[in-house]
Order: C-alpha cells, then sequence, then structure tokens
C-alpha cells in the first residue's frame, strides 16, 4: 500500500519517518522539512495533488479545519477513486463529516483519525489513534497506522474519531487546571512544587491517573449489585474525605480552589453513585 503524509510539523515528521521504505511519498510546503525523509527513503512530492496521485492512503496532518478543507479538496481532485484520505489533525467532527459526504462522489474514502500521545509518543512509535469511517476504510488504514502507534481502535463513523479526541483532551487539560490549582495549594502551604510534581508523575505512571477508572461503558448510575460498585463507593468515599481535606487547608490558607469544590460536590455522581448516602 503506497502511503503518503502531508503535514511535516512536530508530529508528522515523525510519523512519517516510520512509514519510510513502504512506497512513501511525502509534501511540507517546507522544502526543508521533506529533505530528511527523502534521505530516509521517502519520495518529496512536488505539491499535494503529486502526493494524492501516487498514493493509496494519504494521511494528512495539518494545523486546523481550514487548512484541512483546503488540502481535502486537492486530494479529491487528483486522488484515484478507492483512496483513503484520512485526517490526523484535531478538527471539529463536522468538518470531517463534510469531507467524507464529498468524496463520496469521487469513490474516496475518508476517515478521521486524530492522535494522541505528543510529540513523545511520535518520537517513540507509540501513539493511539482513534478512526472515523467505514469497517472497510478502517481496516485498509490498520497495518500502516501501526508503525507509528501502539493502539489503533475503530471509533464508529466519520466524525467518531474526532468526537473521541475531543473527550479525551477535555480531560487533559481540565488536568491541567486541577494541577494549578494543587500547585497554588501546595505553594502557599510551604510544599516544594518540584518535589510535589516528581511525586505526581511517579504515582501516577504507577496507578495510571484518572484513565484507571474509566471502566464503564456508559455514565448511568451503577447498580448496587454491579461489579462496579463496591470499588466506586470506595473510591468515592477516600476522594470526599480528601477533598474535605484540601478544602479545609485552603480555607485556613486563604487560596481559592473553585475547581476542587466542584469535584468535591460531583465526585459521586460521576462515579455513577448520585446518592452519597447510598
Amino acid at each position: 500500500m503506497a502511503v503518503g503524509f502531508i503535514g511535516l510539523g512536530q508530529m508528522g515528521a515523525p510519523m512519517a519517518a516510520r512509514l519510510a521504505g513502504r512506497g512513501l511519498v511525502v509534501y511540507d510546503a517546507r522544502a526543508e522539512a521533506m529533505a530528511p525523509l527523502a534521505r530516509a527513503g521517502a519520495r518529496a512530492a512536488r505539491s499535494v495533488a503529486d502526493v494524492a496521485a501516487h498514493a493509496d492512503l494519504v494521511s494528512v496532518m495539518v494545523r486546523d479545519d481550514a487548512q484541512v478543507r483546503e488540502v481535502g479538496d486537492e486530494v479529491l481532485a487528483s486522488a484515484r477513486p478507492g483512496t483513503v484520505l484520512a485526517i490526523h489533525s484535531t478538527i471539529r467532527a463536522a468538518t470531517a463529516e463534510e469531507l467524507a459526504e464529498r468524496a463520496l462522489r469521487y469513490a474516496i474514502h475518508v476517515v478521521d483519525a486524530p492522535v494522541s500521545g505528543g510529540s513523545a509518543g511520535a518520537d517513540a512509535g507509540a501513539l493511539a489513534v482513534m478512526v472515523g469511517g467505514t469497517d472497510e476504510a478502517f481496516e485498509r488504514c490498520r497495518e500502516p497506522f501501526g508503525a507509528w502507534a501502539d493502539l489503533v481502535l475503530h471509533m464508529g463513523p466519520v466524525g467518531a474519531g474526532t468526537r473521541a479526541k475531543i473527550a479525551r483532551n477535555l480531560l487533559h487539560y481540565v488536568a491541567y487546571t486541577a494541577a494549578a490549582e494543587s500547585q497554588r495549594l501546595a505553594e502557599a502551604a510551604g510544599v516544594p512544587l518540584r518535589d510535589l510534581g516528581r511525586i505526581v508523575r511517579h504515582t501516577d505512571a504507577i496507578t495510571g491517573g484518572p484513565g484507571m477508572l474509566m471502566l464503564r461503558d456508559t455514565t448511568a448510575p451503577l447498580k448496587p449489585d454491579g461489579d462496579l460498585h463496591d470499588t466506586m463507593r470506595h473510591v468515592r468515599d477516600l476522594g470526599e474525605k480528601d477533598l474535605a481535606l484540601a478544602l479545609e487547608l485552603a480555607d485556613e490558607l486563604d487560596v481559592d480552589l473553585p475547581l476542587t469544590r466542584l469535584a468535591r460536590e460531583n465526585l459521586s455522581a460521576g462515579l455513577g453513585l448520585p446518592d452519597t448516602s447510598d
């Protein structure tokens, strides 16, 4: 399967590098971005259309919706019927859906396949990729994506991959906000912030962080006789106690922790236990 890759930035370049030797053809507006891949055996294309005309799978990693639309239109105009166009950028689900609808008249398959794992994951070939598209298109992508991803999952129809990425990133950045509150409280209490950061990274590497509790297939309340009920109740009891301690300390030190208050109020329901007296 000849693979084309468009967009060779911080994420795209290491992803494409793992496809070298597979008939890889690459394009970036910056010639200097293509040079290392050309030395590794890829063909540097003259344009987006040049990539599309010579690839069975065209991967696109550009900045935003506008660039995806621009590149996508050029690919549709030049690709052969049966080509798979994979969008790895984090965009609006509607953008992927609209592109897939237009692609139907050309007999081209579109998948939205955003990735998670950052530049470190891209460098290590250990990304996770969330794919939205038809079963046929997913099966054609699975093996090439596996060159740069450790986890390749079919999330549903076109748009589902992007919706999954948005939900994943919500957790990411809300966690950053929580980390900032933790640091404010620790700083006010005289705790060395760098040492606290080391502890957090060490223990999250062991426990898995918030993802360790993402085990349910629905957000509906847990049944009392369900497998996870007792586990979540234990987590809830410990969490409410520890969050109460954090808020008490914050009051003593006059530190405002709005996200912590929200967490205390919503922890039980979030774990599927809406009644804290249950």
